[in-house]
């Protein structure tokens, strides 16, 4: 069985706060196996990364995307600083590759669960995130619970958005069913299992997006939490000679 706990209690989180220990103190006695899927909106506030809207000077190439688009030239200017390049674009809509390798709507800059006026960029190396929350746990409480820091993606293929993971320590990203067979014994040539991202989505339905509950205790995951942090959250972004959206 699989049980996903949104967990209560924990305050606004702004710049240098102890992530860890406010996460310890919410999710009470943790076990082996644990799991802890939190928003990245409360990892960045925690390292800093945030902006100011009326700090930010937009260049030209903001003021004509703005133009286009018809947003506020200062958010066009953050997305095009977090972002690698512009892979889609339609009036009001802009698909961005960031430097992550992450493809999603304005490079993950957003203004919800923001203070007035503010802007939440991703977090700067999510996978490092993750495994530096994961180590500063480990060193609190003496359980090491694996770390999914999550955020809200559109999917190419689908209507509405699903939260998916950008930062990982401690699970398997993938569960790679490749060369196994079915039940009727037919080799499996192409099942590979997201399995980080599947816990994200699952962890979001345990909370709503207005709750002020930005992380999930997941239980019933052991088979898939590893010791080691492993490879994070940079093996679910597919190789561009493989993505036929691109």
């Amino acid at each position: 069985m699989i049980v996903a706990l949104a967990l209560g209690g924990l305050p606004d989180v702004g710049a240098g706060d102890d992530l860890a220990g406010l996460l310890a103190a919410a999710a009470g006695e943790l076990a082996a196996g644990d799991v802890l899927v939190v928003a990245h909106k409360v990892v960045s506030k925690a390292e800093g990364r945030t902006v100011a809207l009326a700090d930010v000077a937009p260049g030209k190439r903001a003021v004509a995307l703005a133009a286009e688009h018809g947003k506020d030239a200062r958010l066009v200017e953050l997305i095009l600083a977090e972002s690698e390049a512009i892979v889609r674009s339609r009036p009001g809509v802009l698909i961005c590759r960031t430097r992550h390798g992450f493809v999603c709507a304005n490079a993950g800059v957003d203004a919800s669960n923001a203070p007035v006026g503010d802007l939440v960029l991703l977090p700067a190396d999510p996978d490092a995130s993750a495994r530096a929350l994961r180590a500063r746990l480990r060193d609190r409480t003496g359980v090491a619970p694996a770390i999914v820091i999550a955020d809200s993606f559109g999917r190419a293929w689908r209507v509405g958005q699903c939260d998916v993971a950008i930062g990982l320590a401690g699970l398997a990203a993938v569960e790679d069913w490749r060369g196994r067979v079915d039940r009727a014994g037919r080799r499996l040539d192409a099942t590979v299992i997201a399995v980080a991202d599947a816990v994200a989505a699952a962890a979001d339905l345990a909370r709503a997006k207005d709750s002020g509950e930005p992380a999930v205790l997941v239980r019933g995951l052991e088979r898939h939490v590893i010791e080691e942090d492993g490879p994070g959250a940079a093996a679910l972004v597919r190789a561009r000679d493989e993505d036929l959206f691109l």
